[in-house]
Formats: structure tokens, sequence, C-alpha cells
């Protein structure tokens, strides 16, 4: 006569093994597979919460594409490529273009590396307003510019030449006054990507740049 219960303990215990590991697999899958759509998510999660709160204002939206990611690994990568070249070519691609849900704005961040005829200087150029932010720094209601030099144990002779990175912020389809409000919230999303990068390649003293940004002008 068969025996039921104990030896039907192991497959049942099997089967819910399975179902629990399979709904976990599940959730976790759909977590990773959540819209990137706020301000918070976009360039690899490199805004600060004041960046996010910029990028806002910058885009008057709140609700944002979905966003790609792999721009700040890409980014760096090509930096160092470049540098070792003594090439500039990284700025050909954005590291991230947050753009607002229906096309009615985005922006392009874009880095690569600089000579030092590419500074501004003591020129002046009208809607773009200086600040004293790393080696140099400019901003307006269209575009922001953020210059840093950069050394750091992965950038071979960066210790006696340091490398000279630019970011460059574009603004599509901007409407935005040229207002100190705007210029410098346009100059907060650039540092807080600028200084992701400069963290991840390892810049001495983050390249000159502080924690948050410092508005003093030029």
């Amino acid at each position: 006569m068969m025996q039921t219960g104990i030896p039907l303990r192991r497959p049942i215990r099997a089967v819910v093994s399975c179902l629990t590991a399979c709904l976990l697999l599940m959730g976790c899958e759909e977590q990773a597979q959540q819209p990137r759509v706020t301000a918070a998510r976009q360039c690899d999660d490199t805004l600060s919460s004041d960046a996010a709160r910029a990028l806002e204002t910058v885009l008057r939206t709140k609700k944002l594409d979905d966003a790609p990611t792999g721009g700040l690994a890409r980014t760096e990568g090509q930096l160092i490529e470049d540098y070792g070249q003594r090439e500039r070519r990284s700025q050909d691609r954005p590291m991230c273009r947050p753009a607002s849900s229906g096309g009615m704005g985005r922006v392009a961040i874009r880095f690569g590396l600089y000579r030092d005829d590419d500074l501004f200087g003591n020129i002046r150029v009208r809607g773009l307003h200086p600040y004293a932010m790393g080696r140099e720094a400019r901003s307006g209601p269209e575009k922001a510019y953020l210059f840093v030099m950069c050394a750091s144990p992965r950038l071979q002779g960066s210790d006696r030449t340091p490398a000279r990175i630019m970011g460059t912020l574009t603004v599509d389809k901007s409407k935005l006054p040229d207002t100190v409000a705007v210029r410098e919230a346009n100059l907060t999303v650039l540092h807080s990507v600028t200084l992701a990068v400069v963290k991840r390649l390892g810049c001495e003293n983050n390249a000159g740049l502080t924690d948050k940004p410092v508005f003093k002008p030029g």
C-alpha cells in the first residue's frame, strides 16, 4: 500500500522554492525595467537633487522621456582614449540628452578635451556670463561651459600635463529668459554631471570642483 504525505514533502518544498525564486526574479526584472522618466534618473543618475530640480527648470517640466544608460562609462573611456592620443573627439557624441516628454525641449551634455586657446579668457560673449568655477565657466539661457584640469593615475602623464576637460550643455528650443536663475540652473546641471565624470576618472581633488556649485561671477 502506497504511503502518502511524507514522500511528497520534498517535491512540495522544491516547487515552493522554485516559485519563490521566480517571483523574486520577476520583481527584480520589473524594477530594473522601470522607465527612467524623472529628472533624478537622467544622465546615468549623475544629477544631485539640486541639479535634478534645475533640469526641471530648464526643460519646464517634471515628466521626461525615458533615458538610455551607458553614457557615463562611454564618456570615461573616450576621454581616456582621447588623452592618450591627444585628440579631442569626445564632444561629437553627447554623454546624455535629457528631453521633456513630447519633445518640447532637450538638453545635450558633451565632454571632450580642450586647448588653452579654447578658453574664453577676457572675451565677453553676448548671452554667456562668466563664473569662477573650475578653471573657467560660462553660462547663459541656451548654453553653458565648464573647463577643468585633471591629474589622474588613469590618465598616463597627467601628473606632468593635466588633462584639459571641457563640459558643454546645450539647450534646444529654449525659450527661457537670460536671468540669473536660468543660467545658474544650466550650470548646476553641468556641474553635477562634470563632477561625476571627474570622480569616475579619479581626478585629483575632483579637478577643483566642490560638491555643490558656488556661483561667484568670474
